[in-house]
């Protein structure tokens, strides 16, 4: 494992935390999408079904609990503990929209043919556009809080050195994986206006991000 891999999942693990400390500790989940969190959910569920059928090391079958869990109970706090402050008139994306193409992609663009094979194919796919509901829910409200900001910059950040991973294994390994490359750069692409106004606003202290509200 190269130094890339290792900061990118550390990435993914700190924006996980931060978000559930966010709600655990403030007993609100106002301002985060639902929607993507199941989504994410719904990614390392499809991934990490050979979680007890394939070994390939300690350190990744603890982070694939790890996630799993981790997902699961953001969902739980969301959902269930404190649904009474999640703002669901504010987290209208229709999922629909990416889970239709996503499925198509899934059986069209694969490795093979395989319900395991598509249902990995589907995660990757899905993983790529599962923050598109938070965005959205930022753009229509208008505003993001700082604490809420930090789990997308190190979501984002999470992403933009896997492409880093990538680029190392081709250039020392010659492993290229041309579905989850593609994805990631869409992902990625996805958080290139926020990482700018998370550099030009929360770190320099000027708190939350204000966007303009849609017309």
């Amino acid at each position: 494992m190269n130094i890339f891999r290792l900061a990118g999942d550390v990435s993914h693990l700190v924006a996980i935390i931060i978000l559930l400390l966010k709600i655990w500790r403030s007993k609100s989940c106002a301002g985060i999408s639902g929607k993507s969190q199941v989504l994410f959910a719904l990614v390392f569920t499809t991934r990490y079904l050979d979680l007890f059928t394939v070994f390939i090391s300690a350190y990744n079958s603890v982070m694939k609990v790890v996630f799993l869990s981790l997902s699961y109970a953001t969902v739980y706090l969301i959902y269930i503990r404190f649904k009474n402050t999640y703002n669901s008139e504010n987290d209208t994306f229709r999922v629909e929209f990416l889970l239709v193409p996503v499925i198509g992609l899934s059986f069209l663009e694969n490795y093979a043919f395989t319900p395991m094979e598509i249902l990995w194919t589907f995660s990757i796919f899905l993983e790529s556009v599962a923050i598109m509901p938070q965005l959205f829910m930022i753009t229509k409200t208008g505003e993001a809080e700082s604490i809420t900001t930090h789990y997308l910059f190190f979501l984002g950040l999470y992403r933009a050195l896997y492409i880093a991973n990538w680029v190392w294994r081709y250039h020392t390994e010659g492993f290229f994986d041309q579905i989850a490359v593609v994805s990631g750069v869409v992902q990625t692409i996805f958080f290139c206006d926020f990482f700018y106004l998370y550099a030009t606003r929360v770190l320099q202290g000027k708190g939350k991000i204000i966007l303009p509200m849609p017309v």
